[in-house]
């Protein structure tokens, strides 16, 4: 009989492993370790150069006739930053909780799913893993690069499952089925340096991006949507970088961040703030960078299928939500039906990152349970 794996001890593997993105190597070999031997063939490949990447990736397939389950996550986490009770790469198990950085985010999402993995019968049908080393930081050679390879080998899930801590309060009473899209845009605007006392042989570049920011601060882009909060464009950075009293600056610079729902695309979203910058400032600068569009899966087999896994295990019915930032599942929205669903997010990206060990063994059976239902379900009962 094949060992099954213990969540919280594959968790502690992993959390010792330092992995702050874009990460590579270690904690792909305790991953790699971990699933060979439940009958996966694990792919590893290394994608990109600075300053995004070296970036590891790890593609894991067990093949069977029948559906394709995928599970897609990542190993890299943030820095650790200072002030840790225990380092942040030390494990530390105590009063029911295991403490270290990727505890919760998500570390331990993937342990679970391993974990489970081995508990779903082989021949039940095709499990997958889509794993990268490159989720916190630019993603520019992650998930996309794992997409692309699994283009290449001809894999195709009929549904994925996201391991992001998604729980608010307790596990499982949190799953996301979408998210809204992010776009950040520069903005430098040109002028002329010269002395304060002579502003007509000057041109301050000033005024023109404070017009335009204004106009900017004003836009309503939309009244939010039936699973969707209102997109929101927010100012976050204003530099003239102008040390002088008496002194008009050469340049002005601005940067934005806009979150939208399903009812906009990013390319759009950046000609328009375009436009508008240029109508008051027309010499004006606009670099935009789209880092994700916006992704729904509606309400249907797939999320029906998570929700009666988790009730199952929990007793209570998760709410369906499109809230919080992005994640990988903007880029994997694009090849089946994706929803989201891991720990409760309370301590993720914080000092001290702690996982309930019985969490751990609940998120196993939930995704076990996850996994099973999706190999009953028959092939024309997804969300597509």
């Amino acid at each position: 009989m094949t060992h099954l794996p213990d969540p919280v001890a594959l968790t502690k593997a992993l959390i010792a492993c330092e992995s702050v993105t874009p990460a590579r190597g270690a904690v792909f070999d305790v991953l790699e370790a971990a699933l060979a031997p439940l009958g996966f063939a694990v792919e590893r490949f290394v994608e990109g150069a600075a300053p995004d990447g070296p970036v590891e990736n790890l593609l894991a397939v067990r093949r069977a006739p029948g559906r394709h389950f995928a599970f897609a996550g990542h190993l890299d986490v943030v820095p650790p930053g200072a002030g840790w009770t225990h380092g942040a790469f030390d494990p530390v198990e105590a009063g029911g909780l295991l403490h270290g950085r990727g505890a919760v985010d998500m570390k331990g999402a993937i342990a679970a799913f391993v974990a489970a993995a081995a508990r779903v019968p082989a021949e039940a049908g095709t499990l997958s893993l889509i794993v990268t080393g490159d989720e916190e930081g630019p993603a520019v050679y992650g998930t996309r690069a794992l997409m692309a390879r699994m283009a290449e080998r001809g894999i195709a899930p009929d549904a994925c499952l996201v391991g992001e801590p998604t729980s608010v309060n307790r596990l499982g009473d949190m799953v996301k089925i979408g998210r809204r899209g992010s776009v950040n845009i520069w903005i430098e605007v040109p002028g002329r340096q010269g002395h304060v006392a002579y502003p007509h042989l000057a041109d301050n570049p000033v005024p023109k991006l404070v017009r335009a920011l204004a106009a900017l601060d004003a836009l309503v882009l939309d009244e939010g949507t039936d699973w969707f909060q209102p997109s929101n464009l927010e100012i976050t950075e204003l530099e003239v970088g102008n040390p002088a009293t008496n002194v008009i600056p050469a340049r002005a610079r601005a940067r934005l961040a806009i979150r939208f729902n399903d009812r906009h695309r990013g390319d759009a979203l950046a000609e328009r703030v375009t436009a508008i910058v240029h109508a008051h400032a027309p010499e004006a600068i606009v670099t935009p960078r789209v880092s994700g569009e916006a992704f729904l899966t509606p309400p249907g087999a797939l999320s029906t299928l998570v929700s009666d896994a988790i009730a199952a295990r929990t007793g209570a019915a998760p709410e369906l939500s499109t809230s919080g930032g992005t994640s990988d599942a903007r880029f994997l929205a694009a090849l089946c039906p994706v929803v989201e669903f891991g720990l409760v997010n309370a301590t993720m990206h914080k000092l001290d990152e702690a996982v309930a060990v019985e969490d751990l063994r609940l998120l196993t059976a939930i995704y076990e349970d996850i996994a099973r239902r999706a190999f009953n379900e028959s092939r024309g009962a997804t969300d597509r």
